[in-house]
C-alpha cells in the first residue's frame, strides 16, 4: 500500500513538474519547430510484456488519436537490443514528436479524450494504474537536435 501511494505521489509530481520543466527547456525554440520528448519506462523484472500489452491497449490509441488531431506529428517505441547495467536499464523508450513546443506544453485535456475512447472507465483506470504499478522507473526527457555542421 505504501509503495502504491509513493508511486501515485511520484506520478502526480511528474504530472505537475513536466510542463514546467518542458516549458523552461523549450524557451529558445520557435513555435514552428517540432518538439521531441523521449519517455523512458523501466519495468519490474518479469513485467515488461505486461507493461507493453497495457501500453498498446490503453495509451497508444490515445497517442494515435492525438496524431489524428494534429497535436502529435509522430510517435514510436524503441527497445534496447542488448542489456545494460541495472542502474542504466530501461525497457521501452517512446518518442513523441509534437507539432511544436507550444502544443507540447499547453494545457490539453487528455482525460476527456480517454473518457470518450474508453467508456468503461473503471477498467481503463484499473489497467492504467496497473501499468504504472509494474514500473521500477519512468522519466521524460525533452531533447533537441544539435546542428553539427554549424559554426560555434
Amino acid at each position: 500500500m505504501i509503495q502504491m501511494s509513493r508511486a501515485l505521489a511520484f506520478l502526480l509530481l511528474f504530472t505537475i513538474a513536466l510542463p514546467v520543466f518542458s516549458h523552461a527547456q523549450s524557451a529558445p525554440q520557435t513555435s514552428e519547430k517540432p518538439f521531441v520528448v523521449e519517455y523512458y519506462y523501466k519495468a519490474k523484472w518479469g513485467h515488461a510484456d505486461e507493461f507493453l500489452k497495457l501500453f498498446k491497449k490503453n495509451h497508444y490509441p490515445v497517442l494515435k488519436k492525438e496524431m489524428e488531431m494534429g497535436r502529435i506529428a509522430k510517435v514510436w517505441m524503441d527497445q534496447p537490443r542488448y542489456h545494460t547495467t541495472e542502474d542504466g536499464r530501461w525497457d521501452f523508450r517512446v518518442t513523441i514528436v509534437f507539432k511544436n513546443a507550444t502544443v507540447a506544453n499547453e494545457a490539453f485535456d487528455e482525460a476527456a479524450l480517454q473518457k470518450q475512447m474508453y467508456p468503461d472507465q473503471d477498467t481503463f483506470q484499473r489497467e492504467e494504474q496497473r501499468r504504472f504499478e509494474i514500473l521500477d522507473g519512468h522519466w521524460d526527457l525533452p531533447v533537441k537536435t544539435m546542428e553539427l555542421d554549424s559554426k560555434p
